[in-house]
């Protein structure tokens, strides 16, 4: 008796486990899936396989290039990395709408992420623009992300580290 009511409490112990397992799966994101976005994005840029033109400029010297990109994940990893779908950032961003544009914006201190505007033409994004802020008493950054598939995307840095001089970046690829 005693065998069958331990192996009973066993079992009921696993099958919670995965009962809060199929919970946490279902769970929608509140936010624009920025993450997920730019994965996809990757997915289908490696397998077009574009020709670009990368422009970096640090600090007003520039330099361009034409390149193909072999690893379009890791070119969009600055962009998948402003995820704003994090369970500590849960309800910490305004969400304005209208027809062709969804913008969330937080004043929160704590998170890095400001602004992130998603376009729409349709039910295709046509432009994704971040803003990133960071701010301590060593250092300042900011950061302006923008996307438009297909055609160009921008990344805008600045930052400031007492006692140490400005820099400046931007890097430009036009399809």
């Amino acid at each position: 008796m005693n065998k069958k009511l331990i192996f009973f409490v066993f079992a009921l112990g696993l099958l919670s486990c995965n009962q809060e397992k199929q919970i946490k799966a279902n769970t929608d994101l509140l936010y624009f899936d920025i993450k997920g976005y730019f994965q996809k994005e990757s997915l289908r840029l490696q397998k077009l396989n574009p020709k670009i033109l990368k422009e970096v400029n640090i600090n007003g010297s520039a330099e361009t290039k034409k390149l193909t990109i072999k690893d379009w994940e890791k070119e969009f990893s600055i962009f998948a990395n402003a995820d704003i779908n994090k369970a500590s950032w849960r309800g910490s961003f305004k969400v304005q709408k209208n027809d062709e544009e969804v913008t969330y914006t937080s004043s929160n201190k704590r998170i890095p992420i400001k602004k992130v505007a998603v376009k729409y033409f349709g039910d295709e994004v046509k432009k994704v623009e971040i803003i990133i802020s960071n701010k301590n008493i060593l250092y300042t950054s900011g950061d302006s992300l923008i996307y438009y598939p297909d055609s160009l995307y921008l990344v805008k840095k600045h930052q400031k580290i007492k006692l140490l001089k400005a820099k400046k970046y931007q890097i430009k690829e036009i399809f």
